[in-house]
């Protein structure tokens, strides 16, 4: 939604086709729903996991999701699911974009999609550098934009029905678990000692709210010429109702160079070394929501778990040619790592 176009379609007769998009329809769509003028429809950056697009027509942009090709793993491509958090939140003081239209009729293009409105901004990916106060307060608005989300009332915003957040942990650790088993391409034995490790290794739940499922620096977009507000939070595809702390747990792990085969691109907290330390991200999640981490631990190792399972899936997409884009030959090597940082992090 503030990303950079990785290939442009051409026009008229005998134009490029983007990937994964029936653009003719596409086109009929937005004149009809919309009300929109001939468009221009470009495919963005990324590709991992929900396909994205920007649609203009000259005047106006918008963002168009759409899964992504080949077998998925069920609960982690769920367009409606995030356009309807992204509703919810759109009257709340967490940024999101303005909503515009979901389509749930597959004979469209195939497969259900999204609009939303597209946000001006800076997506921070390979190549971006921040200064050193620049990068510190992106972090930190990382760190207040989580902690703002976690302390909406579900209830008031009508997601009090989104799902149960009681047990929330357990069923993640099941859930993923049966995801491998759609994914994966070579041996289990690493997932299964992980798996039984977080089963019993379950902490108490820390609280419930409505946790996004996939926070990072690159699933948001800064405003421009201000690295330290959050113009949107975007992506919103695994968002659930659960314990908080898998949200903070996961911002951490990328946190960790060990998913930069996942991103596909050079770890920008790494790379910018105004980034604090992920301690300083959990001490100022504490102290902004008055949490309790001790269960910390816990929610980090299961995001190891869950994002190896997300990366076998990227890896299995990839080897059966159900990719686009490019990087995603790197993808599957980082699933033996992030199952060791699972068991190291329970030890």
């Amino acid at each position: 939604m503030g990303d950079r176009p990785a290939r442009r379609e051409g026009q008229g007769r005998g134009a490029m086709t983007v990937a994964g998009l029936d653009t003719e329809a596409v086109r009929r769509f937005f004149a009809r729903e919309i009300g929109s003028g001939p468009v221009r429809i470009e495919l963005l950056h990324g590709g991992r996991s929900n396909l994205t697009y920007v649609v203009t027509d000259g005047t106006r942009r918008w963002v168009l999701r759409r899964p992504p090709l080949g077998p998925l793993t069920p609960t982690a491509h769920d367009v409606g699911r995030e356009y309807r958090v992204m509703a919810a939140l759109g009257p709340t003081d967490v940024p999101v974009p303005r909503t515009v239209f979901s389509c749930t009729d597959l004979g469209v293009i195939g497969v259900p999609f999204t609009v939303v409105e597209h946000v001006d901004g800076l997506v921070v990916r390979d190549g971006t550098v921040l200064s050193t106060e620049d990068a510190r307060r992106c972090a930190e608005a990382l760190v207040d934009e989580l902690a703002a989300l976690h302390a909406l009332d579900p209830a008031e915003i009508g997601l009090g029905d989104f799902g149960r957040p009681e047990g929330f942990a357990s069923r993640q650790v099941t859930r993923w678990r049966g995801q491998w088993d759609r994914v994966a391409t070579r041996d289990s034995t690493a997932v299964e000692d992980l798996h039984a490790r977080l089963v019993t290794a379950l902490p108490r739940q820390s609280g419930a709210a409505l946790v996004h499922g996939d926070y990072r620096w690159d699933n948001t977009i800064l405003a421009p010429g201000d690295p330290g507000r959050i113009a949107a939070i975007v992506d919103w595809e695994m968002a659930a109702l659960g314990d908080p702390l898998t949200d903070l747990g996961l911002l951490l792990l990328y946190w960790d160079p060990v998913v930069t085969p996942v991103l596909g691109v050079r770890h920008v907290p790494s790379a910018n070394t105004g980034f604090p330390p992920a301690d300083d991200l959990a001490e100022r999640y504490a102290r902004r929501s008055g949490r309790d981490l001790s269960g910390l631990r816990f929610h980090q190792a299961l995001a190891c778990f869950k994002l190896a399972v997300i990366a076998e899936g990227i890896h299995a997409r990839h080897l059966a040619g159900r990719t686009v884009g490019t990087g995603f030959d790197t993808v599957g090597s980082a699933v033996p790592d992030l199952l060791a940082l699972g068991h190291d992090l329970l030890a």
